[in-house]
């Protein structure tokens, strides 16, 4: 599958319309984000399941700034519109399948049930 640019205007949909997504926050300037890249576009051919896509923190510092992104690339996954993950640093194959495929594997219905809980203790 094809690594989708996300910007503002079609963030929301992705992450409603799809049970997994990943993101890479990068930006063209970044010499690990390029590095990186290669490696982020095999695993979305690798990969089923999971949505893949990127957003460029030059221009979209809004969406940067809602996900207090301070250091590029940095990964970030979602499943079920919940973000399950967050880290900075590029990562090798096989550290990003287990990434992955541990979000595959997440209760949700337990992670829900512990953010309502959350909810309630104010």
């Amino acid at each position: 599958m094809a690594v989708l640019e996300l910007n503002k205007d079609n963030f929301d949909d992705t992450i409603q319309n799809n049970d997994i997504v990943i993101l890479d926050f990068w930006a063209p300037w970044c010499g690990p984000c390029k590095s990186f890249a290669p490696t982020y576009e095999a695993m979305s051919e690798k990969i089923e399941g999971v949505t893949f896509a990127k957003i460029n923190t030059e221009d979209e510092q809004e969406l940067a700034g809602k996900f207090q992104i301070r250091s590029i690339p940095t990964l970030m996954i979602f499943r079920d519109q919940i973000a399950i993950f967050s880290q900075p640093g590029a990562m090798a194959e096989a550290d990003l399948e287990t990434v992955l495929n541990k979000a595959k594997e997440l209760d949700m219905a337990e992670v829900h049930k512990e953010i309502e809980e959350q909810k309630a203790k104010g």
